[in-house]
């Protein structure tokens, strides 16, 4: 894992191709830094931002745009960490602390024109640190596994399981919810010439001395002479005539 890694193998974690640095006083209280009181119009330098990780240092690095040449270096040892400061007035400006081979070292201001870039400044130095921790944490574990358990089952032991049968239980529900299809629940109306009673009717009561109407008396002897004169009397009389032509038409 990390313990692996050669010391000289370098991982880039971070490219800002625009920074701003400022040169700044000493700390004007215990509190901490504030952007204002820096010239913020006119930095000190401006340059190119490169954040690397090397071994398991963290390492924040100011060059030059065009040259490639190293301004200043910031290494990290841990998180949250000295080396990097943030203002009391601004989330787009840092104090950071370079160093130089003897040892020697300095705070300088940084900012940033976008809050984006502060925003992915603090997230690829937390992020080093994250995976950092977590591989320690994994080699730990793999160093020192513990017991292992022991899931086989013993002599004389079984294991029983005890499945439902869902699909069964909802048919047989069904099938006793729905009625059978030889049987019928309502009422049939009754036969043709029988009195329905009032329980055949659902419990509404019917009259009991109803006169039968009258039988329709027709006429069975029409005189020919009727049939002549009226107009739907070839009705009565199409037996007898075989042409319908005259009255009939189809359509």
């Amino acid at each position: 894992m990390t313990s692996n890694l050669p010391t000289d193998y370098e991982r880039i974690l971070l490219v800002k191709p625009e920074v701003s640095v400022y040169k700044i006083g000493p700390r004007p209280s215990n509190r901490g830094y504030r952007a204002a009181d820096w010239n913020l119009v006119k930095p000190d330098w401006n340059g190119r931002m490169r954040i690397v990780s090397k071994g398991e240092k963290c390492i924040i690095r100011l060059e030059d745009k065009i040259s490639g040449q190293l301004f200043g270096e910031c290494p990290i040892d841990e998180w949250p960490s000295v080396a990097v400061e943030t203002v009391l007035d601004s989330c787009r400006y840092f104090v950071i602390r370079l160093c130089d081979p003897s040892g020697k070292h300095a705070f300088i201001g940084i900012g940033f024109t976008d809050r984006g870039d502060s925003f992915d400044f603090n997230v690829a130095i937390s992020d080093h640190f994250k995976w950092l921790k977590q591989s320690k944490d994994l080699e730990k574990q793999e160093a020192n596994p513990g017991p292992a358990v022991d899931l086989a089952l013993k002599a004389g032991q079984t294991i029983t399981i005890n499945l439902k049968n869902q699909h069964g239980e909802r048919r047989g529900s069904d099938s006793a919810k729905a009625p059978s299809t030889g049987s019928f629940t309502g009422i049939l109306p009754p036969p043709p010439g029988t009195r329905a009673s009032s329980k055949d009717l659902g419990g509404t009561p019917m009259p009991q001395n109803v006169p039968a109407p009258s039988p329709v008396q027709l006429k069975q002897n029409v005189p020919v002479g009727n049939l002549l004169d009226d107009d739907w009397g070839g009705f009565s009389s199409s037996s007898n005539n075989e042409d319908h032509t005259n009255w009939v038409s189809f359509s």
